[in-house]
């Protein structure tokens, strides 16, 4: 199969793009590199060093690649940087996608797997953990972009005939995530830790998060190839994770003793969350197989080599 990754330097889409070429599939990466990194391409895809919201560019690869399968993971997601510049946010996360879906149609694109976010698109969910069914209320504008383009997607199957699969994500975290940002908390704590200097919890250390593993996530981008045509699913554990948790679990991998710092919650940040991963077990044959505390383990032994990468 022919698959386009959007994204495929980054942290998720690299290590999607990984399993693709591993299981004999021909792989084309689109990223620009602005949170991607060039050390994470696989040299056995095809790389072009492409904006999402620059249309010609998008016509001149999907021209030549002319993709059976878009993955698309390419995203403005620092929800920092959606509160304070929601028009970038917008434009990347909506027009750049609208771009996307309408050059792929124009080339022939028989489906599109879009990495959603569950924690963002849920807010602080009515229910935990919340289902597919749960009410969407976003509160802060990555998650409300994030789910707008699920409604494009529906449109797009309905006047065309694009087959899709809306991957909800809960809080992924694995080896590569970027530290330097502020979503992959575990990766900033690790990398702080092993630094010896003091990682900061923004409130009380009460918040909770679903964290799911970067290798569980890409099994689900694999099933999603061939299965759950037109549907949405939560990639999640359906566990609560507290701040302070996931502190100690860091901590412990890291051989890390001094106490937490506190600062001052921030804007746009839910309080509690947790997505139930049901429906992706029963429709997909998904399932969440590794522990948290494993996974901060490796993603400590990753930041012992990665340093700031």
């Amino acid at each position: 199969m022919k698959v386009l990754v959007t994204g495929g330097a980054g942290f998720i889409g690299s290590n999607i793009v990984d399993r693709y070429l591993a299981l004999g599939h021909e792989v084309a990466i689109v990223d620009d590199l602005s949170t991607g990194s060039a050390a994470n391409l696989n040299p056995d895809a095809t790389f072009y060093e492409v904006d999402i919201t620059d249309p010609e560019a998008l016509e001149q690869v999907f021209a030549r690649e002319k993709p059976e399968v878009v993955n698309h993971h390419a995203a403005q997601m620092d929800i920092q940087r959606g509160v304070r510049e929601p028009g970038f946010d917008a434009i990347v996360n909506i027009v750049g996608s609208i771009y996307l879906i309408e050059t792929g149609i124009r080339h022939g694109l028989r489906k599109m797997i879009y990495a959603s976010s569950g924690g963002a698109c849920y807010g602080n969910p009515e229910a935990i953990p919340a289902t597919e069914e749960t009410a969407i209320r976003a509160v802060s504008q990555y998650g409300v972009s994030k789910h707008t383009v699920e409604h494009y997607l529906w449109l797009y199957r309905h006047n065309d005939g694009l087959s899709y699969t809306v991957l909800r994500y809960a809080n992924v975290y694995g080896p590569r995530q970027n530290p330097g940002g502020e979503a992959g908390v575990t990766a900033i704590f690790a990398m702080l830790m092993l630094r010896g200097e003091e990682p900061k919890i923004f409130g009380k250390g009460d918040k909770t998060r679903d964290y799911v593993f970067v290798d569980d996530v890409v099994e689900a981008n694999v099933l999603a190839l061939t299965g759950g045509d037109n549907e949405v699913f939560n990639i999640s554990t359906g566990i609560e994770t507290t701040d302070r948790q996931v502190f100690d679990a860091v901590a412990a991998a890291a051989g890390y003793s001094k106490p937490p710092v506190f600062a001052p919650e921030r804007k746009g940040e839910i309080r509690r969350t947790a997505l139930s991963p049901q429906k992706a077990k029963d429709v997909l044959g998904w399932e969440p197989t590794v522990a948290f505390e494993e996974g901060c383990r490796r993603v400590v032994e990753y930041r012992k080599t990665a340093g700031d990468r």
